[in-house]
């Protein structure tokens, strides 16, 4: 089960509502994923499809519990290649669907000519709760949040612009900042943080996916957090590594060409402790000397022998 999946199943689950907030829920799952059937004799009608079964029982559930309307559910196979079932809710004139859409804001009617609204009506966002549902809603009928191990993004896609525009900014009302941007014929509400995606899961009521998905950030944090210990120390150690086979070959020089008898007492010292223990540190280095010196000391002394090794081999040219 992908994790989007679990999230609108989860959603699902949250059926104690009030009758404002069906309103609001049932609204915006009509408003993206549902179609007005025009028939004979000027009636028509309205069609929810969905692929998922427990949005489709959801949706049956609100009517009855909310509305009083008596629907079915209609199944039938998908035209994609996956062949997934496809769940319909058809709401009919007989079982009142003019009365339901002007009631969820779906529908407004001018000298008998009746349209879809496609904006976000101000009175069925009466509170906190009803907004929460709006947006629960809009999840439920369009939106899809990725499996969070790959990538963080959570997206609500709808066909209209401006409606598109409106529930980023129903959305954004929770300090969130969702974009909206156009794919084809689609205009997609996007949010790509993960912090923000944890913020919606919480708006919508999806509490243990968003347990499931702070457990997979935290895990994701420390491996990043690891990895860059990791690299770091690979880092140190391959520059430390690398310092001291330059230094080695800087004294071979110095021995082979003059010996090391011609440098000072000092840097004579740190150049044999250097030839005889090569892999050791700068610190463990100074602590052999006698008296011992720090790391800032035997770096320096080291320093001076590479650049008389750099003036013998210009010498030798």
């Amino acid at each position: 089960m992908s994790f989007s999946l679990k999230v609108k199943n989860e959603v699902c689950r949250y059926v104690e509502m009030s009758k404002s907030q069906a309103i609001a829920e049932l609204s915006a799952i009509m408003k993206v994923s549902g179609t007005l059937l025009l028939g004979g004799n000027k009636q028509f009608s309205f069609k929810v499809t969905t692929e998922n079964p427990a949005i489709a029982r959801f949706v049956f559930k609100l009517l009855k519990d909310h509305f009083g309307i008596h629907t079915k559910i209609m199944v039938k196979k998908s035209n994609s290649l996956k062949k997934n079932n496809v769940y319909m809710i058809l709401i009919t004139e007989e079982m009142g669907v003019k009365d339901l859409l002007k009631e969820v804001g779906l529908l407004k009617e001018r000298e008998n000519i009746f349209a879809l609204d496609y904006s976000i009506p101000e009175d069925i966002l009466e509170d906190e709760n009803c907004k929460r549902a709006y947006i629960r809603g809009a999840f439920l009928g369009g939106g899809s949040v990725s499996n969070p191990e790959k990538t963080y993004h959570l997206e609500f896609v709808t066909h209209d612009n401006e409606y598109a525009d409106d529930l980023s900014s129903l959305i954004n009302q929770y300090g969130l900042n969702s974009k909206v941007i156009q794919r084809k014929s689609s205009f997609i509400v996007y949010i790509k943080e993960g912090e923000q995606i944890v913020d919606l899961l919480n708006i919508i009521s999806a509490h243990s996916s968003l347990l499931e998905l702070e457990n997979v950030r935290i895990m994701k944090e420390m491996r990043n957090n690891v990895n860059r210990l990791v690299n770091c120390e690979t880092a140190n150690l391959s520059k430390t590594v690398n310092a001291a086979v330059r230094q080695v070959e800087s004294i071979k020089i110095i021995q082979k060409e003059i010996g090391l008898t011609r440098l000072p007492k000092n840097l004579r010292e740190i150049a044999e402790l250097r030839l005889n223990y090569p892999d050791e540190s700068l610190k463990e280095l100074g602590e052999m000397l006698n008296p011992p010196v720090g790391k800032s000391g035997v770096n320096h002394r080291l320093r001076r022998i590479e650049k008389i090794a750099e003036e013998v081999r210009r010498e030798g040219r």
